[in-house]
């Protein structure tokens, strides 16, 4: 899964919050993109969307968005994205953790939207530190190696090879369709 190797490089990058308290949230900046419907075929399910920068993008839109009938070429979808993390140094003998949710809520308003949802909590141990670099290496769920530089030296002091890091990434994104104003 393309999130645990994103969740355990973030955990990488991050790791000064961790190693200045013992367990920390990191919040994302936000992102918000909007696209302009350029074409929709409801037999294939397939959208292509035009970002403000001419870019096309052609998505398959799951059979779970119920009301996809209703889009029309010309619409514009506004996606708003936000995730955190949160890092926290486990506890020795403490079991690991590996577990994905996901959900999806519909909106109820004029126009389609919807709401996702997912969070992804693994344990990663500490395997190399290199002040000289400086870096960390990773080891992630299934023996998956990660290795990032860290940008703040002292924090790689506060860690050692063999600590486990219990990482825990959310995200959120708010889909919604609107008629482009005439």
């Amino acid at each position: 899964m393309k999130t645990i190797s994103a969740v355990v490089l973030s955990a990488a990058i991050l790791l000064p919050a961790v190693a200045s308290a013992q367990i920390k949230t990191i919040p994302g900046e936000p992102i918000t993109v909007t696209a302009t419907v350029t074409a929709i075929d409801h037999t294939t399910r397939l959208m292509t969307l035009k970002a403000a920068d001419g870019t096309l993008t052609v998505i398959t839109v799951p059979a779970e968005v119920k009301r996809f009938n209703e889009l029309k070429v010309g619409d514009t979808i506004s996606a708003k994205y936000t995730d955190n993390i949160i890092l926290r140094v486990m506890k020795p003998g403490e079991p690991a953790v590996n577990t994905g949710t996901q959900g999806m809520a519909v909106g109820a308003g004029a126009k389609p939207s919807a709401t996702a949802t997912a969070q992804r909590s693994v344990t990663a141990t500490i395997t190399a530190i290199d002040p000289a670099v400086p870096s960390i290496t990773l080891e992630g769920p299934d023996k998956k190696i990660y290795t990032e530089k860290v940008a703040d030296k002292e924090a790689l002091k506060q860690v050692k090879v063999g600590d486990r890091l219990d990482i825990t990434w959310s995200a959120a994104i708010l889909l919604s369709a609107d008629t482009p104003k005439k």
